[in-house]
Formats: C-alpha cells, sequence, structure tokens
C-alpha cells in the first residue's frame, strides 16, 4: 500500500503547476481543471522515493512540482508497470507507459533529464478508468 502525497493541475501546457489538496479523476478523460484530457496521457504519476534518490544522485534539491507531473506517490515503485491497475481512493487508473522526460527537465537541473531515463525515474502516464474524488493521503496500490 502507498499513499498520495501531492497533486498538482495545470492551467494550460507550459504552464505552472498549481498545487491542490484534492481534485476529481473523470473516466477516459483526465482530471478536472488540468489542461491534458482525453488520449492516453490523461494523468502522470512520479515515485516520491525515485524521485528523492535522484536528487540525492545530482546532488539537487528541486521540488518534485518541477518534474511537471500530477501527482506524487509514496510507498509505490513504478517501473515497469505498463499495463497495470493503480488505485487511488475511489478512483482507478490504467497505466498505459513510462514518462520520457524533456528538455525542460534540465532547465531545472542539470542532468536531470538524463537521470530520468533510467529505471523508470520519469514516472508514468494513465488513462482513468473510474473516476472519483481523490486527496492527498489516500491509500494508492497497485493491482
Amino acid at each position: 500500500m502507498g499513499e498520495l502525497r501531492r497533486i498538482w493541475t495545470k492551467r494550460a501546457h507550459r504552464g505552472p503547476m498549481d498545487e491542490r489538496s484534492t481534485a476529481t479523476l473523470i473516466a477516459r478523460r483526465g482530471i478536472v481543471g488540468n489542461a491534458d484530457q482525453g488520449g492516453k496521457r490523461q494523468v502522470t504519476i512520479v515515485d516520491e522515493a525515485r524521485w528523492n534518490e535522484l536528487m540525492e544522485q545530482l546532488g539537487a534539491d528541486a521540488d518534485p512540482r518541477e518534474r511537471r507531473a500530477n501527482l506524487l506517490v509514496r510507498g509505490i515503485d513504478l517501473m515497469d508497470t505498463r499495463g497495470r491497475l493503480l488505485r487511488i481512493g475511489p478512483a482507478a487508473l490504467r497505466i498505459v507507459g513510462e514518462t520520457r522526460p524533456c528538455e525542460r527537465m534540465d532547465e531545472v537541473w542539470p542532468g536531470l533529464q538524463e537521470a530520468l531515463r533510467h529505471r523508470w525515474g520519469g514516472g508514468v502516464f494513465a488513462e482513468v478508468i473510474e473516476g472519483g474524488d481523490i486527496a492527498v493521503g489516500d491509500l494508492v496500490r497497485l493491482e
């Protein structure tokens, strides 16, 4: 079992990441109020332990918000989870694949883009299968 640690949405593509304590997930759409809607990349998720490991490796202190993912989870290893179901509170998300880091990550910290490419460090992207209201502190589990 894991825990949902943080939630972010962005109002526009390349826009700032707004931190929230709750969010509503809509099946086949994504997060209400987030710029990315529909398609296969409805929600992006990063593992807190993996982020912290990379920060230590790089000698960096960047906030995980800078990864530009929607959700930060603790206690769930996201590596090689393609096709798995991830439950967050009442919602269910199908992990579609690994999120590949873009060149913007090197703007956060030199070498971060390359570091995120290993062992699914960039996290995953998912489709919402069952919607619902989620909140920081919700239980997270892989099925």
